[in-house]
């Protein structure tokens, strides 16, 4: 799975999400991707919680499409600060 879709499907499943995905170990390494996700809807939820947001949103590509995803998840308070 490319990082734009991986993206998309993060931000279209967390409201007023914002999300950037990239490769975690160059351009040839399709299964290990980053994410860094901002969004309000993280807000009073501890770390499972807010993954667990983000792994709910990509469903089934977690177990079929994506190997591995580092994860870090900020509220918009914390991304600016």
């Amino acid at each position: 799975m490319e990082p734009d879709e991986v993206a998309a499907l993060i931000e279209a499943g967390i409201e007023d999400c914002d999300a950037t995905v990239e490769r975690a170990r160059g351009e040839h390494d399709d299964d290990h991707l980053r994410a860094t996700v901002v969004s309000p809807a993280f807000e009073g939820l501890p770390l499972v919680q807010q993954h667990e947001l983000v792994y709910d949103a990509l469903g089934e590509h977690m177990t079929t499409d994506i190997h591995a995803l580092e994860l870090k998840t900020y509220t918009p308070e914390e991304a600016a600060g």
